[in-house]
């Protein structure tokens, strides 16, 4: 079966991806999910976490390297997004198995400058109206002071890993690339994500979504029905050849 490596945003861990595999299945996916963990956050809290780019993804190269010698799609949102490619380019340039697929949802292209969510040296109250702005923390739990003090660390520097991670042109990737874009994001544009297209060497389809930066939360279903249709068509792929 194919393996799918889901990369989380910025602030968030695993758990994000908990009921996927349940929903995928239903919809006959032909996948199996796996969730990456970061240091750093959740049952990895007591690990030290990276705010350099290059760091973490040599470290997920090196951690990861036996599980993606059996065939594999990416999966990033956000923050994930840009870990997902990043790794997937590091692992072409060294000549070691590449994803079957590339799948990217809200963040620009790589050679834009990372999108402004928040400024990860603001003040709580400004950096929490930042993240909530853009459904990045469910309204619910601005009252939960323990949530929101094990969230704004990791957050704030997850953002710091992004901001310095304007890439130059390289060799475009001998990935496909499916990207999904919401049509109400104020964070990243169509556009924006368009302009991945510069960095595909096997093609590259955009798809747009309804909902703001973070649909895939906003309405989880719809989004894993597109998914299961995407990872379904690889699949197949496989069994036929």
């Amino acid at each position: 079966m194919t393996r799918l490596f889901c990369f989380p945003y910025a602030g968030g861990g695993a758990s994000a991806y908990r009921r996927w595999q349940r929903a995928l299945d239903a919809h006959d996916a032909g996948v199996r999910v796996m969730p990456v963990q970061l240091p750093g956050r959740e049952e990895r809290s007591g690990e030290p976490r990276f705010t350099d780019l290059d760091a973490l993804v040599a470290d997920l190269d090196a951690q990861l390297d036996e599980e993606l010698t059996a065939p594999h799609i990416f999966y990033g949102h956000s923050m994930g997004a840009l870990v997902a490619y990043s790794l997937a380019r590091r692992r072409q340039a060294r000549g070691a198995d590449l994803p079957r697929a590339l799948v990217l949802s809200a963040y620009r292209a790589p050679h834009l400058a990372a999108p402004a969510i928040a400024d990860p040296d603001a003040p709580d109250e400004e950096f929490v109206a930042g993240l909530t702005a853009l459904g990045g923390i469910p309204r619910p739990l601005l009252g939960h002071p323990e949530f929101l003090s094990a969230l704004l660390p990791v957050a704030r520097d997850d953002l710091r890993l992004c901001m310095d991670s304007v890439a130059p042109r390289p060799e475009p990737l001998r990935v496909p690339l499916h990207l999904f874009a919401g049509r109400e994001d104020r964070l990243v544009t169509v556009s924006e994500m368009l302009a991945w297209r510069q960095h595909a060497g096997r093609g590259c389809e955009v798809r747009t979504m309804p909902g703001g930066h973070f649909f895939v939360k906003s309405d989880e279903d719809a989004f894993l029905r597109e998914l299961a249709a995407l990872t379904r068509r690889y699949a197949v792929e496989r069994v036929a050849a």
